[in-house]
């Protein structure tokens, strides 16, 4: 399985050398995340995909992940702070063009997206939606290693401060995870020839016939 070889390949990469990730390769990760398995497809986070240097040094201020700035690419996930009735309307409708569906037929499904979503207050529609985001960064980060790209997931950054530079409250956005995209630096990353630990397999999962 070349996958397990990738996997074995990768690690959250400390040092990035100065190597830019060609254009065509981060867009291949992202519309690899845009695939990635979502809850009745809804997809309710977003991708902002950051290069610009400058931008990039203000989003990594005040983080102890160096990484931010010294990426070639940062995407930011991002969850919706609601769901909306319009949202859904529009997704609704949008998959029903793709499909061929005529108007109007796929109205049991928005009604169950409805009754199950809007009835939930937002605090816990946008802990759904940042559990979405997590999932499709698993994807991203997968993707990025068959691509022999290094990859960096990371938490600890200033939300509010990243919010405020991308704008995103004023779409309705929270940023939740970051992933950080670049090569490896061969001298400068301690981790570069150490040795991938995981928990022994026997351990980590238990095998119920």
């Amino acid at each position: 399985m070349e996958l397990i070889k990738h996997l074995n390949w990768r690690y959250a990469t400390k040092k990035y050398s100065n190597r830019k990730v060609p254009d065509a390769q981060v867009h291949q990760i992202i519309e690899a995340i845009s695939l990635s398995a979502s809850s009745a497809g809804l997809q309710p986070y977003r991708i902002f995909s950051v290069s610009n240097e400058a931008l990039k040094k203000q989003l990594g201020e005040g983080s102890f992940n160096t990484q931010i700035a010294e990426s070639s690419h940062l995407l930011v996930f991002a969850a919706y702070t609601s769901i909306t009735r319009e949202q859904i309307a529009a997704y609704i409708s949008y998959m029903a063009r793709e499909r061929g569906i005529p108007e109007g037929g796929m109205a049991d499904f928005q009604k169950s997206l409805e009754g199950f979503l809007l009835s939930r207050p937002d605090e816990e529609n946008f802990t759904w939606a940042a559990r979405q985001a997590y999932i499709a960064l698993g994807t991203g980060i997968i993707a990025a290693a068959e691509l022999k790209v290094d990859a960096t997931p990371m938490e600890g950054f200033d939300g509010a401060k990243v919010d405020e530079l991308l704008g995103l409250k004023e779409k309705g956005l929270k940023s939740v995870v970051l992933l950080s995209l670049g090569y490896r630096d061969e001298e400068k990353d301690f981790l570069v020839n150490l040795k991938k630990i995981r928990i022994p397999k026997e351990e980590f999962a238990s095998i119920i016939d």
